[in-house]
């Protein structure tokens, strides 16, 4: 605890890794999830931006996660749920190959994870509940290979195919002519896997269609289909986050 103050009042940077699962929220308020990381994984501590300087020591800290540069809100009294990492964080670096060949791993990963009970959970990235994004992350760290988290990074980070040109384990994007807002995971005969809300999606994770000929749901999603994209390396952290909390 002591160093983790000593880098609060000081600015300095320190890793520190996770004990347990945690929350990550998205403002000094603690009122909104934006993430959830999993034991092991590893974070540093950033400044105080200027508007909540003396006002926000006593609630939460500002932290960035290392694998995937994201940013969020640590609770102060979950402070014992991290320690001092022993190393840096090291980048995963994949040649486009032996992404390809862990593939079937991410796949793997999704049905099982829809073969739990679960719902959607806005920022949920630790299962049974995900949310779009954080399913899509979760899949691909599985199979050690890192994703930006959410899923307008997703497509900018993704190579962009045709959707003539789809295969197992591309990744479709969804949303409005501004903004990508939703992603799923492409299983092959036009099938995807995604994790969608109550709103027009099935609250947890499901299987759809690219089509408009089907069921509501897939119909529904279809009309706001934007493109796809292919993952050929793992995310390499830049230590600055391009993360804008609430589109996931």
């Amino acid at each position: 605890m002591s160093e983790l103050q000593a880098a609060l009042d000081t600015n300095q940077r320190v890793e520190y890794q996770c004990q347990s699962n945690i929350n990550l929220y998205d403002s000094a308020t603690l009122t909104g999830l934006v993430t959830q990381a999993v034991t092991g994984r590893q974070l540093t501590v950033l400044p105080l931006p200027p508007e909540y300087e003396g006002k926000v020591r006593g609630t939460g800290i500002r932290v960035r996660l290392c694998e995937d540069d994201y940013t969020g809100w640590l609770p102060v009294e979950d402070l014992d749920l991290i320690d001092v990492a022993e190393a840096p964080y090291q980048p995963i670096v994949l040649s486009e190959s032996e992404i390809q060949a862990r593939l079937p791993q991410v796949i793997a990963y999704a049905h099982m994870a829809m073969a739990q009970p679960n719902h959607y959970l806005w920022g949920g990235t630790v299962g049974p509940n995900y949310d779009c994004s954080g399913l899509m992350q979760t899949a691909f760290a599985a199979a050690g290979i890192w994703l930006p988290r959410d899923s307008y990074q997703q497509e900018a980070f993704t190579l962009t195919i045709a959707m003539t040109d789809l295969q197992p384990g591309d990744l479709i994007f969804f949303g409005t002519p501004e903004r990508t807002n939703h992603v799923g995971l492409y299983l092959g005969d036009d099938c995807y896997i995604h994790s969608s809300g109550r709103d027009k999606g099935r609250n947890g994770i499901g299987i759809d269609r690219l089509t408009e000929t089907e069921d509501e749901i897939s119909c529904a999603y279809y009309r706001l289909l934007k493109g796809a994209g292919r993952v050929v390396t793992s995310y390499q952290p830049t230590g600055s986050s391009l993360s804008e909390t609430g589109l996931t």
